[in-house]
């Protein structure tokens, strides 16, 4: 905190600057894996009980994943349409 007081940056503590690390890194996709690696958590489960709220839309776009790589376009479509 004496640190970042002395460069002029009031109110930001390290702890603020870790979450909002890990938090960026999760939205843009990055393995939750190497977020526990880079954060120093002991467990993966400590990471994924953390930042589970920061991307709220995982399980949607992990739907559609698996949905463009398991069914053919034609298919995907005619499934869309019933």
């Amino acid at each position: 905190m004496v640190l970042a007081r002395r460069i002029g940056l009031k109110g930001i503590h390290l702890h603020s600057a870790r979450h909002t690390h890990a938090s960026l890194m999760l939205k843009q996709g990055v393995h939750p894996k190497i977020v526990q690696e880079r954060l120093g958590h002991a467990s993966i489960q400590i990471t994924l009980d953390t930042y589970s709220h920061v991307a709220p839309g995982l399980q949607q776009a992990a739907a559609e994943g698996f949905d463009k790589m398991v069914l053919p376009r034609r298919e995907k479509e005619a499934v869309e349409n019933h």
